[in-house]
């Protein structure tokens, strides 16, 4: 049986959870990880409403399959964000935590249809960094994934924009002011590639850099850093297509540290730990606390010396 040795960094936290065994791996959980504020806020708005039936989500509530299929139950209408633009039957509207641009939002309130916001503030800031640059007639720049439906909703407001994801993106860009904005998951050390690319490849220009990635992200990329300098493989925990969630896998990565990412506990793979005996745990910030402690518990009761059945 996997070994659990009590972790320092989480004082009295599992203190009955020692055992005894054959081997010993270690299993220490990040000082930071799993659900955000801004996604708590959605949730808890979402499970209040008296009647779910009437309300249609705006694409996915947050990136976490488990939590999707949990509102579906419930009676909440829901379509894959690529059919955002469908219209349903239903009165009112919830916008997800991603938010969404003026422009749809006209469009939704002009189609008769009750909007239930739950657009994180930290996404809200975002939105008014870059409306803010294009009114002083800066070229907008924003750092992020040019399909991310939070991405979307921001450059939907835009007139003179460009969506770089990675320096092989930048370009010499035709205008004399650059402003540049960062997609409030963006891995903090991405971010700064990015922007000193975009000044090398455009000297003598003005470039306004507002740094809009938002604090848990930023606490949580800093806790998986000193996570990883403990531990020989990581468990990320999170949605499938969870921007953030993956990022802390890309982090991983990056530091040649092998990196597994489940959505669930029935996603470990015994067979996968077996040359390990230190590894971490960590979770995106769509993840349920209770995801997380399966996942643990899960960790815990792993045999990776077990043969796999055919």
């Amino acid at each position: 049986m996997l070994c659990y040795e009590p972790d320092e960094t989480v004082p009295n936290r599992f203190p009955d959870r020692a055992k005894e065994c054959d081997f010993a791996m270690k299993v220490i959980r990040a000082n930071e990880m799993g659900m955000c504020f801004g996604v708590k806020d959605a949730l808890t708005l979402a499970h209040d409403l008296e009647d779910p039936t009437e309300t249609a989500i705006h694409g996915e509530l947050v990136h976490n399959e488990e939590v999707l299929k949990d509102l579906e139950r419930r009676g909440f209408q829901m379509a894959p964000e690529s059919r955002r633009t469908d219209l349903p039957a239903s009165p009112k509207m919830l916008v997800t935590a991603h938010g969404i641009s003026d422009k749809e939002r006209s469009r939704l309130k002009e189609a008769g249809k009750q909007l239930i916001d739950t657009t994180c503030p930290l996404v809200r800031r975002v939105h008014l960094a870059a409306r803010n640059l294009q009114n002083k007639g800066f070229f907008v720049v924003v750092i992020g994934k040019p399909n991310h439906v939070e991405v979307q909703g921001i450059i939907e407001d835009l007139h003179n924009y460009t969506v770089v994801q990675n320096i092989d993106d930048v370009a010499s860009y035709d205008a004399p002011q650059i402003g540049v904005i960062c997609q409030s998951t963006t891995a903090p050390s991405d971010a700064a590639r990015i922007r000193s690319a975009i000044e090398a490849k455009n000297p003598d220009k003005e470039i306004r850099f507002i740094d809009t990635i938002c604090e848990p992200t930023r606490i949580r990329q800093e806790a998986n850093r000193e996570l990883l300098e403990k531990v020989e493989a990581l468990v990320v925990v999170g949605g499938k297509n969870s921007n953030n969630t993956k990022q802390l896998v890309i982090l991983a990565e990056k530091r040649g540290i092998p990196a597994i990412h489940v959505q669930t506990a029935a996603d470990l793979e015994p067979a996968w730990f077996t040359p390990y005996s230190v590894v971490g745990l960590t979770a995106g910030t769509s993840t349920l606390d209770g995801t997380i402690e399966e996942v643990y518990r899960a960790l815990l009761d792993l045999d990776p010396t077990a043969t796999p059945s055919s």
